[in-house]
């Protein structure tokens, strides 16, 4: 398989011309993993824009959809879920409240904690939202064959298992 000249290629000549004493190949898996990461989220914000969304908003919304009816979870399985800190969660719920897409409701369980819901406007917006943002991701990803889609998402679990072992 043959390298293509990428920017992270360009990163690496450069440790390979300044420090010729170190085996930098390892850096370009990650240098790789972390510029996609970032194109893809610009791509995905820009998705999420057009229906007056960012990415941790949906982020949000998908986790109570994906919850399954009544959508409705606690801030703590959500900041789990999403892997934010609990302030965080608070400040985000707080403005997913006053645009009208949760609500948070006593707990029926536990009086001492509140639960998140999804409004109806919630709902109507993420089942509309996660239709175009999964023919988004297909278009983004439609240049590489399925083969290559197939072992890219076999390699990335395999490093998610080695890096998040406790969700393995």
């Amino acid at each position: 398989m043959t390298k293509k000249n990428d920017a992270v290629e360009m990163i690496l000549d450069q440790w390979r011309r300044e420090r010729p004493d170190l085996d930098v190949e390892i850096m370009g898996p990650i240098g790789r993993i972390n510029r996609c990461a970032m194109l893809l989220e610009q791509r995905l914000d820009e998705c999420f824009a057009e229906y007056g969304l960012c990415l941790w908003e949906f982020d949000v919304l998908a986790a109570l959809r994906r919850s399954g009816a009544p959508y409705c979870l606690s801030p703590t399985a959500l900041f789990y879920t999403l892997m934010v800190t609990s302030g965080t969660m608070t400040h985000r719920l707080k403005r997913l409240e006053s645009k009208g897409w949760i609500v948070r409701l006593p707990n029926e369980q536990d009086a001492r904690s509140m639960l998140v819901q999804l409004t109806d406007e919630g709902l109507a917006l993420i089942n509309k939202v996660v239709a175009i943002h999964v023919d988004n991701e297909r278009k983004m990803l439609a240049p590489m064959a399925v083969e290559q889609l197939a072992v890219l998402d076999q390699s990335l679990s395999a490093l998610l298992q080695i890096l998040d072992p406790a969700k393995a």
